[in-house]
């Protein structure tokens, strides 16, 4: 499964070149951090190579916390921008 997602990372890099910077970090969040992940949370602003992530709840809050560093360099390479951190907050509806 693995080598299926480095694989999917490769390819989405590749394919995300004409885009900003912004819509590259959008689209690189769902293979960054997986499906089940992503459903949770949605990427909302990228500002001074910080990643602005809402996500669902207190509880997604902290799964995403412990993620941090993995999801900002799985970010960086898949989207192939500069990502200095991410920044997670609760969504407010």
């Amino acid at each position: 499964m693995e080598g299926l997602r480095k694989i999917l990372r490769d390819t989405v890099g590749r394919s995300l070149e004409a885009l900003r910077d912004e819509d590259r970090i959008a689209v690189a969040w769902t293979v960054a951090c997986g499906r089940a992940l992503a459903s949770h949370s949605e990427v909302v602003g990228f500002r001074d190579g910080v990643v602005l992530v809402e996500v669902s709840d207190a509880a997604w809050l902290r799964q995403f916390e412990s993620l941090r560093a993995h999801l900002v360099e799985d970010l960086a390479r898949i989207a192939e921008t500069q990502v200095d951190g991410i920044h997670f907050k609760i969504r407010k509806f």
